[in-house]
């Protein structure tokens, strides 16, 4: 949920207690996620925009 609603693996690290932000994002924070926007920069820069 912490991930879903944007907020950084530092946030996510501290609720769960983790002192390391790399085990909270190997473990709880969800990878191939699509994000629109990298898709939307994507597009512009292929298309010379």
């Amino acid at each position: 949920m912490i991930d879903d609603a944007g907020m950084s693996a530092r946030i996510g690290a501290d609720q769960l207690g983790h002192s390391r932000v790399s085990m909270t994002q190997d473990r709880y924070m969800r990878r191939g996620k699509v994000y629109s926007e990298v898709a939307a920069l994507l597009e512009a820069d292929i298309n010379g925009e």
